[in-house]
């Protein structure tokens, strides 16, 4: 780690000379890398906005920003890229609504930022520095918090802390609290007392959600998280002052005031239609009694979360039609709920004392606290009446557990489910002291006993209601490429995510050049896997362009006529190209790599779309009146070129099938040129020059010696650059060729090669995948879940980011992989993976999936044989829906109650009766199968 040098950052701001660009860099890298080494709760942090951040990444030179990006000042001269200039003052204030707030702490910022894009975190040093460069501000301080429990604890900057509207009883005034969630009440009090010019011991918070009195606030060390205020909810403010009381105050009868505090309920015990209490200890927040009473007719009464639940419930009585506040995003996490709350066996788990099963000394788990928190708001869901419950407490604990989720953004369904699935098994977990247990190879024996094996080592480490009920076991097989090893594991799973078959692969189109100038530029279209790599798509491009075997492919990314880079590396992944690039590959001989690589970049002088420059013109062009066009060609040099007149010969054998000349074609042409017996794809209405009689070849070389002469020595007027494009210096008589050097150069076109030869050719390349018509009739194509699975269960390479170790090759190798079901659970949760994410793109696939509602049978797709007389069909229960997509999408479920056997639709606080032929949308995401008992 190196720390900056503390005498020269004093040096330098003392010094009212600006830093250099590079300074600059080199400050601010060393001052980050010391705020990272010596990360601590309470560390401020600085919001900085990215536009003004990039303009500033232009000017001190670095590489990892978009060019031409519109935020930047970065923009193409010419064809040539020019650095930035230094930016102006530092802009924050289009990140913020109220720009006018006098204190820092109370600005507060648009909820739709996005860090990254719109935003990014600087330390507080780093800030300081920028701020000495460069003025401006406003300054948006935020403190860095930690998240979690301490197996799953991390460190997060807060960028919206939570914003409390205070209601003032005195008036009704109201106002915004913005204050972190870390804090702690004793800070809120001091805070609104602050604000107000308030003596502490007359004022009383209460939780105000919903505008009731749930619970009131006491001036303690609880941190507002734990205490579950939620994001933009109410806080009520009563004062007591002299003589006149705000509302919630009284006189006693000896004058003195007295605070009217709101009944609490007692922290008895709980009883469920009259089965054994469950007094756990836990404080979760609900503050309640869920169920008082004995016998057949217990009484509900609870006060949390601002619900009236006071009513009866009949043994037998029809519950689970409750829905749930949508807190703020929160759509997602209220249908994983649903799903989990109307499963059968969890349900009768949670009904019942679970008190002994819960692990309060699992450090994987939350100590009991999540599973508690779960159990409770099931019960009050399963209460009778429809009131909307609010699961502020649950919430909390889960944010606890996965802190992932502790925010107020839009999460996927299934990531929460598969985190809470796992958090409430290490909650329940019977198992309290795992042992060691090591990891042996099947070594040749049957399958049936290794598999049993394995299934006894995972259960005893894992033993809950989650893992009886929601776990199964796949077979996975692994087959070394080289020496065929064959490796076979029985590994648990909790959901089966399965790809959609459009998903599995992938269409890409690329443009195919002749390194030699052999013909024209031909576009193919290959299917590939969609996780694949680079490798594989030049091999599909071999084979579509019948590559002979002492020829190789250099694919390369075209972009603002340029090569942006060239894919040479095999074995990264094809994510990394996103559909709306062009990508070009080069026909090279296979051993190229000691020859010089030569890249032509073609640019004109344009004037309303014509070209008017002579070359006879004295006149020599300004850089600015220059542009590039088309796609560039890439050649390599000959063993023995060395001058300018080399370059020249290359250029010309490059630019020969654009002659304008009547086509010639060969003898045994038909409707399409052909090589080696594959068709080429050239298309014979236009002007194809890529082969001509051998006459006709001479004199056309004597035309262009003509041509040559008649212009001077240099047939094309050429500029070599350098990488970048920032440097630019003309070639010509005395230019030598440095020994495997790459040489980039700018040929200007005039009047005259427009007349010989047509660029058109090199214009217009293709994108990798052209969205449209494609689309959306791949939109209304409907495959069924049977496919979905099959495609799942395919034998398919592993990626290069996913290589297995051979042990007897002792290498990494990228072998093959099959999985195949071998124990399925009771509950069986089906995760159809609608949702993709690369570098650039999230993309959702909103293809309709036919799946059976009653009676899927997969007995075909379970490979054990020792499956004994267990049944392998299953009845759909419930599903997690997402509309839209991923920027604005909303969630929702359906649920069947069983003894109803009646569908139901939970659209966050509303619930409503389905029908079951509706139920089946392209909306379906997770699907929750119960097996039918034989």
């Amino acid at each position: 780690m190196t720390i900056p040098d503390s005498s020269f950052l004093m040096d330098n701001e003392a010094s009212c000379l600006p830093c250099t660009p590079e300074e600059e860099r080199r400050i601010i890298r060393q001052l980050t890398e010391a705020a990272e080494s010596n990360l601590k709760e309470g560390n401020l942090y600085y919001i900085l906005s990215n536009r003004w951040f990039m303009s500033w990444q232009n000017y001190i030179g670095e590489d990892n920003f978009p060019i031409d990006d519109p935020s930047t000042n970065f923009r193409h001269t010419n064809g040539l890229l020019k650095t930035a200039d230094r930016p102006g003052q530092i802009d924050n204030s289009h990140l913020v609504k109220n720009g006018n707030a006098t204190e820092s702490d109370d600005l507060e910022l648009f909820r739709a930022l996005e860090e990254g894009h719109d935003y990014v975190l600087v330390p507080q040093e780093v800030w300081k520095k920028l701020v000495d460069w460069y003025k401006g501000g406003p300054a948006i301080p935020r403190r860095l918090i930690s998240q979690g429990v301490v197996h799953n604890k991390n460190f997060i900057v807060e960028v919206y802390p939570l914003c409390l509207n205070l209601i003032d009883s005195r008036d009704n005034k109201q106002s915004v609290i913005q204050i972190s969630k870390k804090a702690s009440l004793c800070e809120l009090y001091n805070r609104v007392c602050t604000i107000h010019k308030l003596d502490q011991e007359k004022v009383c918070i209460w939780d105000y959600f919903n505008r009731q009195k749930c619970s009131k606030l006491t001036a303690s060390t609880q941190t507002l998280e734990e205490s579950n205020l939620q994001m933009d909810q109410d806080i009520l403010l009563e004062v007591q002052f002299d003589g006149s009381l705000s509302h919630g105050f009284r006189m006693d009868s000896t004058g003195n005031e007295l605070a009217l505090i709101a009944l609490e309920p007692s922290r008895s015990t709980v009883t469920i239609a009259g089965g054994p209490a469950l007094s756990n200890g836990y404080s979760t927040g609900y503050g309640s009694n869920l169920i008082q009473g004995n016998g057949l007719n217990p009484v509900l009464t609870d006060v949390d979360d601002g619900n009236d639940l006071s009513s009866t419930m009949m043994k037998g009585e029809k519950g689970g039609l409750a829905g749930l506040q949508n807190l703020g995003n929160t759509c997602f996490m209220n249908s994983a709920i649903q799903c989990l709350v109307h499963t059968p066996p969890l349900l009768e788990y949670f009904l019942q004392d679970y008190n002994e099963e819960i692990n309060k000394q699992n450090p994987l788990g939350l100590h009991g606290e999540l599973a508690v928190a779960f159990g409770e708001l099931l019960r009050k869901l399963w209460s009778s009446g429809r009131t909307p419950i609010a699961p502020r407490a649950f919430k909390g604990k889960l944010a606890r557990f996965a802190p992932q989720f502790s925010g107020y953004n839009q999460h996927d369904s299934q990531e929460l489910l598969a985190f809470l699935l796992d958090g409430l098994h290490e909650d329940l977990n019977r198992v309290k002291q795992k042992p060691y247990i090591e990891v042996k190879d099947a070594d040749g024996r049957p399958d049936e006993e290794f598999a049993k094996e394995c299934w006894q080592n995972h259960k005893a480490r894992n033993d809950s209601i989650i893992v009886d009920v929601c776990q199964g076991q796949y077979k996975s097989t692994l087959v070394c490429p080289v020496c065929r090893k064959v490796s076979v594991t029985f590994d648990p799973f909790m959901y089966l995510s399965l790809p959609l078959p459009s998903t599995v692969t992938r269409t890409m189109t690329v443009t195919v050049f002749y390194g030699d100038g052999r013909a024209l530029p031909i576009p193919y279209t290959v299917t590939l896997p969609k996780h694949g790599c680079y490798k594989d798509l030049s091999q599909a491009l071999s084979t579509a362009c019948c590559l002979k075997v002492d020829e190789s492919l250099l694919l390369a990314e075209v972009y603002e006529h340029q090569i942006y880079r060239y894919l040479e590396k095999p074995f990264e992944p094809l994510s990394m190209i996103k559909d709306d690039e062009h990508i070009v590959a080069y026909r090279f001989p296979k051993k190229h790599d000691g020859l010089t690589r030569l890249e032509i970049i073609h640019r004109s002088k344009v004037n309303d779309g014509r070209i008017y420059c002579s070359r006879g013109s004295s006149e020599m062009l300004n850089s600015w009146d220059r542009k590039l066009f088309g796609a560039p060609l890439v050649t390599c040099l000959p063993e023995g070129a060395q001058t300018e007149a080399d370059i020249q010969i290359a250029i010309r054998k490059m630019l020969e099938p654009l002659l304008r000349r009547k086509a010639y074609f060969p003898v045994n042409s038909v409707n399409s040129s052909r090589e080696n017996g594959c068709a080429t794809g050239v298309d014979v209405d236009r002007p194809v020059n890529s082969y001509s009689p051998q006459s006709e070849l001479k004199n056309h070389t004597d035309d262009m010696e003509l041509e040559h002469t008649s212009y001077g020595e240099s047939f094309f007027q050429l500029f070599e650059t350098d990488e970048k494009g920032l440097k630019c210096s003309p070639i010509g008589d005395g230019y030598l060729i440095k020994p495997g050097q790459s040489i980039k150069v700018l040929l200007d076109w005039f009047e005259k090669e427009n007349e010989l030869y047509d660029s058109s050719y090199l214009e217009d390349l293709p994108e990798v995948y052209k969205t449209g018509f494609t689309m959306k009739k791949t939109r209304q194509e409907a495959i069924s879940l049977f496919s979905c699975l099959e495609a799942f269960l395919k034998e398919e390479p592993l990626g290069p980011d996913d290589m297995w170790y051979c042990p007897s090759c002792k290498e990494h190798r990228q072998a093959t992989k099959k999985l195949d079901l071998w124990r399925l659970p009771d509950i069986l949760v089906v995760h159809l993976k609608r949702f993709s994410y690369s570098r650039y793109l999230k993309n959702k696939l909103d293809t309709f999936v036919h799946f059976p509602v009653h009676s899927l049978d997969l007995s075909k797709y379970v490979k054990s044989k020792d499956a004994g007389p267990q049944s392998h069909v299953y009845e759909l229960y419930a599903i997690s829906n997402h509309y839209g997509g991923l920027g604005g999408g909303h969630y929702s479920a359906y649920a069947k109650l069983i003894e109803d056997n009646r569908w139901y639709h939970f659209d966050d606080s509303h619930v409503s009766p389905v029908n079951e032929e509706e139920i089946k949308t392209s909306a379906a995401y997770v699907l929750f199968y119960q097996r039918v008992k034989s």
